[in-house]
């Protein structure tokens, strides 16, 4: 698989050891000939060990598959997260160093997540392409501003604030995208 098609929450196989893509960065050249390039932040799997890889677009990174098990999120136990397997109802219990930065996307509800496995014990969370999640605070909409684009912050349900347009108000559910971020759309 080549870098440029490597997603967040991805596993991979580099040294002889398999990691999991927790961040993505993506540097073009400013001048003409230069080759973009790509810095992936991964995580031991297991063992959470971080490493810096930078690679350009072309680089190619072996993707390792782990067996996968389509799951709900249940509860939060301490900085735990228990999962449900949908099928047969076992628990998967990932801590918070595991789950990393997709805590923050991770709500009551949210369908589509799978947990992957290395000798049955979870190690990895892949998250949906996009959650919805309700706007806890924002700033009120300001009267004739909806013809700009102005993006104005909002506090989210699972504490994570992100950029939405002027017209998004406190109590609606909105789209998330899981890889950038962003804003997607109302729910």
């Amino acid at each position: 698989m080549r870098a440029s098609e490597i997603k967040r929450g991805n596993v991979v196989e580099h040294d002889g050891r398999v990691w999991q893509i927790r961040d993505i960065e993506r540097s073009s050249p400013q001048g003409r000939g230069g080759n973009v390039t790509y810095r992936f932040i991964m995580y031991s799997v297991p063992g959470g060990q971080k490493l810096d890889v930078s690679l350009r677009a072309e680089d190619e990174l072996k993707e390792t598959e782990l067996p996968r098990r389509a799951v709900t999120y249940s509860y939060k136990e301490g900085d735990a997260f228990v999962f449900m397997d949908s099928e047969d109802y076992a628990q998967y219990v990932l801590d918070a160093n595991v789950v990393g930065d997709a805590a923050g996307y991770v709500a009551d509800g949210i369908e589509g997540c799978y947990v992957q496995l290395i000798d049955d014990a979870p190690v990895a969370l892949q998250l949906p392409p996009t959650v919805a999640l309700a706007v806890v605070d924002t700033a009120p909409e300001l009267k004739g501003a909806t013809a700009t684009k102005r993006p104005k912050p909002a506090k989210l349900s699972t504490g994570i604030e992100i950029q939405v347009p002027e017209y998004i108000t406190s109590g609606e559910r909105i789209l998330v995208n899981t890889t950038t971020g962003e804003f997607s759309g109302r729910a």
